[in-house]
């Protein structure tokens, strides 16, 4: 039985669950500097070329700003609408670092659509990291 909340897609002959994927950079500050404004552009742009060509889905939106948990603390998060979990997660991770947009300071967390359930972290790029929060 499927989750009647839970957006399917057709791939092929079968359906996949699709999950929120969302890429997360630290920022200095809640506005960040036009150098972020240019990443979260760039980023954006290459992100929705990847996953529309891999046919694994597309980027939704960001938003730039405190951290919901840390008010101290300032993210820059790119929403992304895929299927294919895994496949997606490595391909993000691939055309950050082809593109060397910052690849090195990214986390990559995941949940599944149109649940009400927690992001979990499934990549960082620093060592020894293992939380996350929007």
């Amino acid at each position: 039985m499927v989750n009647p909340g839970i957006k399917l897609k057709w791939a092929g002959d079968h359906m996949s669950e699709q999950f929120w994927l969302v890429v997360q950079y630290p920022l200095k500050s809640a506005k960040g500097t036009q150098r972020d404004g240019w990443l979260k552009d760039k980023v954006m742009e290459y992100l929705e070329i990847a996953l529309a060509d891999a046919d694994l889905g597309h980027v939704d939106g960001f938003d730039m700003g405190k951290s919901l948990s840390d008010p101290m603390k300032y993210h820059l998060n790119i929403f992304c609408v895929v299927s294919g979990e895994e496949r997606s997660i490595s391909l993000v991770k691939r055309v950050l670092k082809e593109s060397r947009l910052d690849h090195t300071r990214i986390k990559i967390a995941t949940m599944p659509y149109g649940t009400d359930a927690a992001y979990t972290l499934k990549y960082a790029a620093k060592k020894g990291v293992t939380d996350f929060s929007l």
